[in-house]
């Protein structure tokens, strides 16, 4: 399996950052993890590291190319889940750790996506969207039901409130499992935080993440250099109160 791949995370306009993100590769499979500690709740940062030491950890102790990829996402955000709330579980369920998740894992010319909140998934094709994951928020149904256009969405007051995410309530949530997507070659996969895709455009962020890779493509250091442009032009676009701002890419080469 041939890619490149690279990770950024910003601390923005905030004091602490509670974004966690990482890629795991190996021969046969790659898997990006990206996790949101939800401000206002008590041990965000907490949170979003343990979702991804479970995801890393479940990753690394399962045989690759993975047999079941939908079956994994779905039973590992809910393990992430059930440790997430144990963290809270002395607390009272308003001030109790939440995160939101986004993964996506490739394997096999094909990638599979699992998320919870408004963690985003991105298929970049061609300098051009392919695909991206739907939030689970009230702006994105407002959105998808046509109540709205994408330049209102980026602008609403309630585009920060997500429906569902990892923590709190010990029920488990609603979980976003996306069937195989085949990859061709040059595909760029992305999981981030809503501080990345908040100040930027879907178009802009296809765009620019559309050039090939470079000779040193296992290290990804041109991609990461697009990466952390594009987060710092997210951060500055959204001042002074801007969010943790992270994202992981990865690009298919073969």
């Amino acid at each position: 399996m041939r890619v490149e791949y690279a990770d950024v995370s910003l601390l923005g306009g905030r004091e602490e950052n509670q974004d966690r993100v990482a890629v795991a590769a190996t021969e046969h499979a790659a898997l990006l993890v990206v996790a949101d500690g939800m401000g206002g709740h008590a041990n965000g940062a907490r949170a979003a590291e343990v979702t991804r030491e479970i995801v890393l950890d479940a990753f690394g102790h399962t045989a690759h190319p993975l047999f079941d990829p939908m079956g994994f996402l779905h039973l590992i955000l809910g393990r992430a889940h059930d440790e997430v709330v144990k963290l809270g579980a002395p607390l009272p369920l308003e001030q109790r750790p939440r995160a939101t998740c986004a993964l996506c894992l490739v394997q096999q010319g094909a990638s599979w996506w699992g998320h919870v909140g408004d963690s985003r998934i991105y298929h970049l094709r061609g300098g051009a969207l392919a695909g991206r994951s739907r939030d689970h928020s009230h702006v994105e149904v407002l959105l998808r039901e046509g109540l709205i256009t994408a330049e209102q969405a980026q602008g609403h007051p309630m585009r920060n409130y997500v429906e569902c995410c990892l923590g709190g309530d010990p029920i488990l949530p609603d979980m976003a499992i996306a069937r195989r997507r085949p990859l061709e070659s040059g595909d760029v996969l992305l999981v981030c935080t809503d501080g990345f895709w908040s100040g930027l455009k879907d178009a802009e962020i296809a765009a620019e993440l559309s050039a090939p890779g470079g000779s040193d493509a296992a290290s990804g250091t041109a991609l990461r250099e697009k990466l952390l442009e594009l987060g710092q032009r997210a951060v500055a676009r959204t001042g002074a109160a801007s969010d943790n701002t992270s994202v992981a890419a990865l690009r298919w080469l073969s």
